[in-house]
């Protein structure tokens, strides 16, 4: 499942140096993160590293796209080849 910035985000730039998949990106008026990058740090690290990060809890599972750890790391391998 990819990840999902809520609006409690305050554009710290905390989360955007640790995605191994350059999944996050400025938007306005918070960040973005792109489900089709997203990996959930899986193939990468032990656990998302934006959330561990984020000084405001505001990085969540996006409902709109459910993965399993298996297509996750599919994904990973296609984006790092």
């Amino acid at each position: 499942m990819a990840l999902l910035i809520n609006n409690d985000c305050t554009s710290c730039d905390a989360c955007v140096a640790t995605c191994p998949n350059t999944a996050i990106s400025v938007a306005s008026p918070i960040y973005v993160i792109d489900p089709a990058k997203c990996t959930e740090c899986v193939g990468a690290h032990d656990e998302p590293q934006c959330m561990i990060v984020c000084p405001a809890d505001c990085i969540f599972p996006n409902p709109d796209f459910k993965e399993t750890p298996e297509q996750l790391l599919e994904k990973y391998h296609s984006l790092h080849g």
